[in-house]
């Protein structure tokens, strides 16, 4: 019978078991009604602890001034940077999956779309908190908008990448909050339409912007979200690019390169894939959410890590090569000597970096391994503790020997309290997570409800049944 199938295999199920509307309602929005559970007041419980350590180091910083840090002579760029740089890659694959699938509508983004918009958001929040409190003198911050002033003809230098990266980033977060909440606006309605207590159908009341469900309101919000994810799309590209730009407009060796812009995106992509997973797992299983991000979700972001891992990897060699075919002393010394010499002083971060990024995420060309989620989990985790390699690989080892050896610098290692402010943007970043997931529906129950019918495992099933009575009417037509 299935010799007569001619259409190519059909894809698995994106919301398994035989689930009503009802239903799909009722496994989203329950945790946001039930009491937290204890997972999740063990989670928060630590989430809050990192918080109030990042804040007491940022106290010190701040209070006795940017020598807290462990900067010198010629590393003036360290854990600080290095975080910021990870940070905004993390926060990519949320803009992602919301935008450009929404464009190319992929229906396979629905299970895990609300928590990387969260996660980008979030993420860029940690992200903006370095360079702000790097410039050490925290309440001049405002120095760098561009506004009028009382200062006469005294303006930010709009030829510094590092300007652009305040219009960026800016402009990222605002558009993906935007994105985020318009999503939003119907699950908060749900929400507010279930509420029983009085001071909960105010609140969501009042979130959901008198939501109803009418006709109209579905075609704004389509328009909307096309409008948004428009814009996003550039953003997506753009704010990682800038980013680059902070390094390649430079004449450090190691860091003048063209290729650090396209390097960059992909290397923001991979690491934003890695942190959704890591999400999504944690996820589907204390909220127990397995039936709407399946294995068929982990798989898909699976083929996408692989992806850009490898396109990573391509990028490192090119660096190489570049080193080696350009013949400057400079570029090969940073290349050949500080980083891809294992004897170095920083030769551990670079093989650190390209056994987690090129490596480790070839094991996905196995589909078993793709589908495993113990394999997923590891492997996420490892992924971005590779990608946060990279970003100290290029900054570190560019600057901690200088064209001038009477300016190299002794060897680099944080300080407490620069640890200290790492663990804190982490302890915002999950307290921020925990909240969201406690207060808002983790997973678009709207657009779950949209890929019921032509997704989910019962129609599929149901669909394949009516097809092989067809084959066989058919079959019978041909015999008699």
């Amino acid at each position: 019978m299935s010799v007569l199938k001619y259409e190519s295999a059909v894809r698995a199920p994106l919301v398994d078991g035989h689930k009503t509307y009802h239903q799909v309602t009722e496994d989203i929005i329950r945790p946001i009604e039930a009491a937290p559970s204890r997972l999740w007041k063990i989670g928060f419980g630590i989430s809050v602890a990192l918080l109030l350590f990042g804040v007491y180091s940022v106290y010190r910083e701040v209070t006795y001034g940017i020598g807290q840090w462990n900067l010198n002579k010629t590393i003036g760029w360290g854990w600080d940077i290095t975080n910021f740089v990870w940070w905004v890659g993390i926060g990519h694959a949320g803009t992602l999956i919301s935008a450009i699938l929404l464009l190319f509508r992929q229906g396979w983004r629905t299970g895990v779309n609300r928590a990387a918009e969260a996660m980008t958001i979030f993420a860029v929040m940690c992200a903006g908190q370095f360079p702000i409190f790097h410039m050490g003198r925290v309440w001049m911050a405002f120095f760098v908008l561009p506004y009028p002033n009382s200062r006469g003809p005294l303006w930010v230098n709009f030829s510094s990448p590092l300007l652009w990266d305040v219009f960026a980033i800016s402009t990222y977060f605002t558009v993906s909050l935007l994105f985020w909440y318009a999503g939003l606006l119907p699950d908060l309605a749900t929400v507010r339409d279930r509420a029983i207590v009085k001071w909960r159908k105010r609140l969501y009341g009042v979130l959901s912007f008198g939501w109803t469900g009418s006709t109209k309101h579905w075609q704004r919000h389509e328009s909307l979200s096309l409008v948004l994810a428009g814009l996003s799309t550039p953003l997506v590209l753009s704010v990682h690019t800038i980013v680059s730009f902070d390094f390649a407009t430079s004449v450090i060796p190691g860091w003048h390169t063209t290729i650090f812009p396209p390097y960059f995106v992909a290397g923001a992509i991979f690491s934003g894939f890695a942190m959704v997973q890591t999400l999504m797992i944690i996820v589907r299983k204390v909220l127990n959410l397995q039936d709407y991000i399946t294995l068929e979700h982990i798989e898909v972001m699976n083929k996408v890590i692989v992806l850009t891992g490898s396109i990573v990897g391509v990028a490192y060699l090119t660096e190489l090569f570049m080193a080696w075919y350009s013949q400057n002393p400079y570029e090969g010394y940073a290349f050949f000597y500080s980083r891809a010499n294992l004897l170095s002083p920083y030769g551990w971060s670079y093989w650190g970096m390209m056994a987690c990024n090129v490596i480790s995420p070839q094991i996905f060309w196995f589909k078993k391994l793709r589908r495993n989620i113990t394999v997923t989990f590891f492997m996420s985790v490892i992924v971005n503790v590779g990608m946060w390699f990279e970003r100290f690989v290029i900054i570190v080892t560019s600057l901690y020997r200088d064209y001038v050896p009477s300016s190299w610098s002794a060897y680099y290692s944080p300080t407490i309290w620069e640890i200290g402010f790492y663990l804190g943007t982490f302890g915002l970043f999950f307290t921020c997570f925990f909240l969201f997931a406690k207060w808002f529906p983790v997973i678009a129950v709207a657009e779950i409800k949209h890929i019921l019918k032509k997704s989910g495992e019962s129609w599929k099933q149901e669909q394949g049944v009516l097809e092989d009575k067809k084959v066989d009417e058919f079959e019978e037509v041909m015999h008699h």
